[in-house]
């Protein structure tokens, strides 16, 4: 059974850093396309990065690009989300999740097989 689990939210600042980790278990890692979502208060769940199995694709919504950056490490069945420039609207509750294909290029929720409990981040203004 897939199980996958998320640590690093928390409370911080704008204009600060968060680093996000999701490890994996019950699952072959390399061969799954790795995604983040979030889910803002008051909004839809929504899509924030994706990763293929070996890093060298990934895919990040408008919003967030330039200032989050998805990695993997497979070898510790870990994926990643370095967040800086944090700003008030990326407070969320984020998730982690996994689709069974080393690239599946899609942002939707309904796409993904597997999800993790979520963690929450909040920015304070």
């Amino acid at each position: 059974q897939v199980q996958l689990v998320e640590s690093g939210g928390g409370l911080v600042q704008a204009g600060g850093s968060l680093r996000l980790s999701c490890a994996a278990s019950g699952l072959t890692f390399s061969t799954y396309t790795m995604g983040w979502f979030r889910h803002p208060p008051g909004n839809e769940r929504e899509f924030v990065a994706a990763i293929s199995w070996n890093g060298d694709i990934t895919k990040y919504a408008d919003s967030v690009l330039g200032r989050f950056t998805i990695s993997r490490n497979n070898a510790k069945a870990t994926v990643y989300l370095q967040m800086i420039s944090l700003k008030p609207a990326d407070t969320a509750v984020y998730y982690c999740a996994a689709r069974r294909s080393t690239w599946y290029n899609s942002r939707r929720v309904e796409d993904y097989d597997s999800w993790g409990p979520g963690t929450q981040v909040t920015i304070s203004s």
